[in-house]
């Protein structure tokens, strides 16, 4: 599958737009999560727990868009964007959003 946040892909040409695309993963933060956060917070610098949380959220997002596109017959995703938002204290949405297209090689 390829996959750009651009508005097409070079050396492609789009034959067919299949619609908006997206995946989506709520995730909360364990209590052993926040613990070990709050004691990287202290040393100050990259908070790697959350870190790793954020990227491991993303790409769970980003696969199941992915199957997304590919259950409406896609090869393509163009405009592919990120979004984030707070559902509750702790408890994160994430969204990986953007237009299925088929594409051929020129």
């Amino acid at each position: 599958m390829l996959v750009t946040t651009s508005t097409n892909l070079e050396g492609y040409r789009t034959t067919q737009q299949l619609g908006v695309v997206r995946g989506i993963i709520v995730r909360s933060r364990s209590i052993f999560g926040n613990i070990a956060g709050g004691l990287q917070t202290l040393l100050g610098g990259n908070i790697t727990i959350y870190t790793d949380l954020c990227e491991k959220t993303r790409q769970d997002a980003f696969d199941l868009m992915v199957q997304h596109a590919q259950q409406v017959g896609a090869n393509a995703i163009i405009n592919m964007r990120y979004d984030a938002n707070d559902i509750m204290s702790g408890v994160t949405e994430v969204l990986a959003y953007g237009t299925a297209v088929v594409v051929e090689k020129v």
